[in-house]
């Protein structure tokens, strides 16, 4: 039996947030238990209007993806969320240091807002990535 895959994703960069959710996603799909932590940074690309005006930050790759029409990472969340076992849940201090109101969010994406600590617990038999 294949380990559960715990994901925290702490970056507000492209190029990290696109692999985290690739690797959820093809996770997911593949009959694999995928938890993702959303904190810090990585917050504000899942509002529906992010308030530092772009969803994503980054460097040349990031530029490549986007000139190259790559699969959007939130899409490729919603399709391991519809096809697959993925539960993404969203940093409760994160939510607290940034102000951001849970209607501000992409709607139908999170599962819960937990704390760092109760996502470790429940992740404590997965295979642990971070982003």
């Amino acid at each position: 039996m294949t380990k559960p895959l715990s994901i925290i994703l702490c970056s507000e960069e492209h190029e990290k947030i696109q692999m985290a959710a690739m690797t959820a996603a093809l996770a997911a799909v593949s009959e694999r238990q995928v938890s993702m932590f959303v904190s810090m940074g990585a917050v504000f690309s899942f509002c529906i209007e992010s308030p530092k005006g772009l969803k994503f930050s980054g460097g040349t790759f990031s530029e490549l993806m986007l000139e190259k029409n790559a699969p959007n990472a939130l899409d490729l969340l919603k399709q391991g969320k519809e096809l697959g076992k993925l539960s993404l849940y969203l940093c409760s201090m994160a939510l607290d240091i940034t102000e951001i109101d849970e209607t501000a969010l992409i709607p139908n994406l999170f599962d819960e807002v937990i704390g760092l600590t109760k996502f470790l617990a429940d992740s404590e038999d997965s295979q642990l990535a971070v982003f």
